[in-house]
Formats: structure tokens, sequence, C-alpha cells
């Protein structure tokens, strides 16, 4: 006698395959990863500057704070954290919400850039003059903000080999290089900084006393052989024409590779918006 026994129902089960890009994912994540370090690591050096200089217990130290450069490094670190942050985060953990944050943080900053650069064309004699603003407040404020001075003499020795902003008559805005400082007894007056100097072939040791007295009437050397007579604010302009294509190129590709970002974050959030509609 056959028995019948029930059948019991068989359970397909699917197989869970993910829709989202390996590649992809890990891509955005590895790239992010490398940004958030960078981030980090400028904000630290930002930070230590300013606690360097006591700035956090007395703000009214900075004279002008956009013009501050370990500020300006906080602002670029914050902001260079973050975006590295949300699409690192956002990539590793598949969430759409940082990878939107991600992409909008790019996009702003992509408008934010180019807006700038159509205005700066637009605008040339406002930025120049906006410049020389600037520049003058690090001359007048030398002696008083270490990292001010150690910019101004990056610009002036290294950079552009320049002296002051139209030249070396800049200085006289300077209460230490003022030639009226004499009368207080300061070495320095009638003088510029050592970073005006012209750099000498094999030179081991720099002479900081190189700028005294230049300015002086009577002095009894020739200036345009011991210091840079032209100005920075020309020797700007002039690198800039140098080095036009150079700059056109990096800024090429630093846009291309911010739109490639926000097209990598929007096609990754489209395949896990994908995947989450397949298995509900």
């Amino acid at each position: 006698m056959a028995v019948n026994l029930p059948t019991m129902p068989v359970r397909k089960y699917r197989r869970e395959t993910s829709e989202v890009s390996s590649c992809l994912k890990y891509m955005i994540f590895g790239f992010n990863v490398l940004f958030w370090l960078l981030g980090l690591g400028i904000l630290t050096v930002g930070v230590w500057a300013w606690s360097e200089k006591d700035i956090f217990n007395n703000l009214g130290k900075v004279a002008n704070v956009a013009l501050d450069p370990a500020f300006i490094l906080i602002c670029i670190g914050t902001v260079t954290f973050i975006i590295g942050f949300t699409g690192c985060v956002g990539a590793l953990r598949e969430n759409t919400c940082l990878l939107a944050t991600y992409a909008i943080f790019l996009s702003v900053l992509l408008l934010f850039e180019m807006t700038a650069g159509i205005l700066g064309f637009i605008f040339k004699d406002w930025i120049k003059s906006q410049a020389t603003i600037g520049f003058q407040t690090f001359i007048i404020h030398y002696r008083e903000d270490p990292d001010q001075q150690n910019l101004i003499d990056w610009i002036q020795e290294d950079w552009l080999q320049c002296c002051g902003i139209e030249g070396p008559k800049d200085w006289d805005r300077n209460n230490y290089f003022n030639c009226s400082s004499r009368d207080v007894g300061s070495r320095e007056a009638c003088g510029v900084p050592f970073s005006c100097c012209k750099r000498k072939p094999n030179e081991i040791i720099k002479n900081k006393q190189c700028g005294y007295d230049v300015r002086k009437p009577g002095f009894n050397f020739d200036v345009s052989k011991i210091i840079n007579e032209k100005g920075c604010l020309e020797a700007t302009e002039e690198w800039i024409e140098r080095n036009m294509i150079s700059l056109a190129t990096c800024s090429f590709v630093i846009l291309f590779m911010q739109i490639l970002g926000i097209c990598f974050a929007q096609n990754l959030r489209a395949d896990i918006f994908a995947q989450k509609a397949k298995w509900h």
C-alpha cells in the first residue's frame, strides 16, 4: 500500500548579488581617504600655528584674520576634511545621504571656483587693488606676526625675487624700516628685509643684515647689485604670464576631477537605490 506523503513546499532562495559596482565604490573611497588625511594634516598645521601664537586666547592679536596664513590653512583644511569624510564614509557604508552631501559640496565648490575665475578675469583691476592692500598689510605688520613675516620673506626671496609692492620704497610703511626710525635707534631704518637681497652664488650662510641702509640717502654702494628693485606686483604679473599655460592646465584638471567626483557619486547613489528597490 503506497503512502502519499505531503509534498513540502520548495523554497527558492535568491542569490544575493550586489548591484553596486565595487570598482566605483572603492575608487571613490580610496580617492577621498587621501583628501580626508590631507585635510586633517592641513587643519592640524593651522590649529598648531594659531596655538603657538596664542591666538585662541587673544583673537585681537590677529590684525587681519582674512590674511592670516594660519587661518587660511584652517579654512582649507576644514573644507578638505569635510569633503573627504563625506565621500570616504559615504562610499564605504553605501550611505546615499553622505554621498549626496559629498556631491553637493563638490558642486558648490565647483560653482564657486568658476564664478571666482570669471569675476577675477572681469575685475582684474579690483583684484590688483585688493592684492596691493593685502601686501601693504603684510608690510605694516611684518614684525608683529611671524607667519606673515615668513610668508612675505618666501614671496620676496624664493618665489618672485622682488621687494615691496612697487619697489623697496614701500618698506617705509613699516615702523622698523621707516627712515624716521633712526631717531629712536632702529638699526633697520632706511633699510629692507634680508629677503629683498639678491642671492649670491655659493652662499652658505645668509646675511641677515644685507638690507641695512640701502634706502639711506648717500648710500655708498650700487643698490641694484645688492637688492631686488622690482616690485612684487609687477613680478607677480610677469610670473602669471610666464606660467599661463600651466595654470590653465592645472585649473582644467581640478575642474575635471571635481566633475568626475560628482558623476561617480551620483552613479554610486543610483546603484544603491537600484539595489534597495530590487530587494523590497
